[in-house]
């Protein structure tokens, strides 16, 4: 069997001679790596849809804005933008305010980043939360700029099928999406867990979630966000240039 499957490979190497066949196993470690992704940004997604439709926009604006944003909150926030009357700079100022996180894990993927080629603008674009989290697991720290590049491509897929899902579910159906929020607690929960279990030094582990609640307690949940992530940038640091 072993001696079949390795003539399929040589015949098809010999009739498509540029086609790498070790992009297969990329494919499907990417696609491995970003499964639990799938369920908590489809059903975002449809939420997403959902309440755009009920906004008065349809499949073509949530497609849109799935490619083109590709950004959960801000798109949930966008929804309301989009309504008569909506302030430029409220609008602008509200969107910084969501995704200032990013500067922070674009700093750390700087080194990953750097050799990526062509895949580098579409790799800083599409860096989100659960992308973010997946590359930075210690199960994939060492993949290469293919991996990268898929594993964001799998994750932009996912979010755009949502959004469109719940386009088309919303006009042919009535449908509510109280709850589909905490959908992503839960893929958080789960990724945040994933990692403990993995990683042989927990510190930055527990040193995020007891840093988040600190802050939580202290500033409130509205801007704890900001806080938080300074406060674990500055911990992380001093602790990198101690041991070195």
């Amino acid at each position: 069997m072993r001696s079949f499957f390795l003539s399929v490979q040589l015949s098809f190497t010999r009739l498509l001679p540029w086609y790498d066949f070790s992009m297969g196993n990329v494919l499907k470690r990417a696609l491995k790596a970003t499964l639990p992704v799938l369920g908590g940004y489809l059903f975002l997604g449809i939420g997403f849809g959902i309440l755009l439709y009920q906004k008065g926009y349809g499949l073509f604006y949530s497609f849109l804005m799935a490619v083109f944003i590709y950004a959960g909150s801000l798109q949930y926030a966008g929804a309301g933008f989009l309504l008569p009357g909506t302030s430029l700079l409220n609008a602008g100022w509200t969107s910084f305010l969501l995704n200032v996180r990013h500067l922070f894990y674009g700093l750390s993927m700087i080194g990953r980043y750097r050799d990526t080629g062509k895949k580098k603008p579409y790799l800083i674009f599409s860096l989100t939360d659960e992308t973010y989290s997946v590359l930075s697991s210690p199960e994939y720290r060492e993949e290469g700029e293919d991996f990268l590049f898929f594993v964001s491509l799998f994750d932009h897929l996912y979010w755009i099928t949502g959004c469109c899902t719940g386009s088309l579910l919303a006009e042919s159906f009535s449908l509510s999406i109280k709850g589909f929020d905490f959908v992503l607690t839960a893929l958080f929960l789960t990724i945040f867990v994933d990692q403990l279990f993995k990683e042989k030094d927990r510190f930055s582990s527990w040193t995020g979630l007891f840093v988040s609640l600190f802050c939580l307690i202290l500033f409130g949940k509205e801007v704890f966000l900001i806080p938080s992530m300074v406060l674990i940038a500055v911990i992380l640091t001093l602790k990198r240039r101690r041991e070195s």
